[in-house]
């Protein structure tokens, strides 16, 4: 791979004696990865189900390297949101921010979704994930793996962060700001990205990434926590841009997000705690990150209840959406509902609809309410468990009827493949014990009600 000689020249001061063994690395396959969604399932139990050839990535506690020639896109465990295909170096920086749950989390730069799955997943079914992207096709592609990966609790919009600060001042207690970049780390993955470089440095992306950090800064509550990722080891896109926040606003201090872990390196300029992640170091591509603390303790009290306009309980829903919602095992009692046109959303409380934003979606969409019938949403099966609906088909990942059911094709079904209450009428269909959709029985055939767009290809 021929590297822009401005490049080169900036490594060789940034890597001093290092940079050799850089360059060496070029010559080394990057790593492929998967982490675990662990909404779904552990790490130790997913290596207990799968068949792919793992290995732990050191620093990610649900972060896996694979190998072998089965692509992990081509699973039935894939499309049950078992697990996502992410870089390992991408996973730390999600990996680092502290999330938990009831937390209000806002990932701001968010498509395609690999690091908002993480931070959704670990605030298990509480508080609430706000997940943008400015660009409207890349918000799709997002909305998709997170409703892929079972998230209930979220918001997905497609906003310019300014106008997001606007509608949402202090309202995060944990932000991520995954900024657009230079993409130096990168360009052993994808030898493009070097091209691109040439054209597009970091001086391109300097005045995005300052604007990013700010408008994140209005968003985060007193006592929250933001932190700061990129996939490039430019000091103007990253240590620059920390210190530079840092002396505009003297109430926001660093924090050690990974203390101790051998192959980091610490940041430059002062920044020790910062993060540097470089290929010929560790596993991985290279990444930045810095972690901040905003002056202040969050207060949990207060908080809006919730009720805007549209907002409706569970008596009040059409009888067609409270029958089916009768089959879910879940207790509907404290669940706010939306209803916006024909479509049925259920959000919990604490999460409020804010006028003047483009949402793409607006907590779990549930189904279609039309001419007295209910028709349920694929993220509705994937934000269950297999326990939790009371008619089930589950298929084993090695039964060929399970790749019909993701092409949505009509499957037979026999009567020993029916553990259900029901013999009739919505399934919940699963494989391995983790739901994949719905589909209806009629007599021995299930009509398959799998999403046309999630469809195996």
């Amino acid at each position: 791979m021929k590297l822009p000689e401005r490049y080169c020249q900036e490594m060789r001061e940034l890597l001093g004696k290092e940079y050799g063994a850089y360059l060496a690395s070029f010559d080394q396959e990057p790593a492929s990865g998967l982490r675990v969604n662990r909404r779904k399932l552990s790490p130790e139990e997913f290596s207990g189900i799968t068949n792919f050839h793992l290995r732990k990535v050191p620093w990610i506690d649900n972060g896996f390297y694979y190998e072998g020639a089965v692509s992990a896109a081509r699973h039935p465990h894939y499309y049950a949101g078992l697990y996502y295909i992410q870089e390992p170096s991408a996973m730390t920086p999600a990996s680092r921010l502290p999330v938990e749950p009831g937390d209000r989390v806002l990932d701001l730069c968010a498509a395609p979704g690999g690091k908002a799955t993480e931070l959704g997943a670990r605030l298990a079914g509480r508080g609430f994930l706000l997940a943008n992207d400015i660009s409207a096709s890349r918000a799709g592609a997002l909305l998709k793996n997170l409703e892929l990966a079972g998230i209930p609790n979220l918001f997905v919009t497609s906003e310019d962060p300014a106008r997001l600060a606007d509608k949402y001042p202090q309202a995060f207690d944990k932000i991520l700001v995954d900024a657009p970049c230079s993409g130096e780390g990168m360009f052993r993955r994808d030898g493009r990205m070097a091209s691109y470089w040439e054209n597009a440095g970091p001086e391109t992306y300097t005045r995005v990434q300052e604007e990013l950090l700010e408008q994140a800064y209005r968003m985060l509550r007193p006592g929250g926590r933001m932190l700061y990722s990129t996939c490039t080891f430019s000091v103007a896109e990253n240590e620059k841009q920390i210190l530079r926040l840092l002396e505009k606003h003297p109430d926001l201090s660093p924090e050690d997000a990974v203390p101790g872990f051998h192959g980091f390196e610490p940041g430059l300029l002062g920044l020790k705690e910062a993060v540097r992640i470089y290929p010929h170091r560790m596993e991985g591509e290279g990444h930045f990150l810095m972690l901040l603390k905003k002056e202040g303790e969050i207060c949990r009290s207060g908080r809006p209840a919730g009720k805007t306009d549209g907002i409706c309980g569970f008596r009040e829903l059409p009888e067609a959406a409270k029958e089916f919602l009768g089959h879910v095992k879940k207790d509907f009692s404290e669940m706010n509902f939306r209803i916006q046109k024909d479509q049925l959303y259920c959000l919990l409380p604490g999460m409020e609809v804010r006028s003047g934003i483009r949402y793409l979606r607006t907590g779990l969409l549930a189904g279609t309410v039309r001419k007295q019938r209910f028709e349920p949403y694929q993220a509705l099966a994937m934000a269950l468990g297999m326990d939790e609906f009371d008619s089930v088909l589950d298929f084993s990942s090695e039964d060929p009827r399970t790749v019909k059911y993701l092409k949505g094709e009509t499957i037979s079904v026999g009567a020993e493949d029916t553990p259900t209450e029901r013999g009739a009428g919505w399934q919940l269909v699963c494989t391995d014990g983790f739901p994949l959709g719905f589909g209806k029985m009629a007599g021995q055939n299930l009509k398959n009600k799998y999403h046309p767009g999630w469809r195996w290809q």
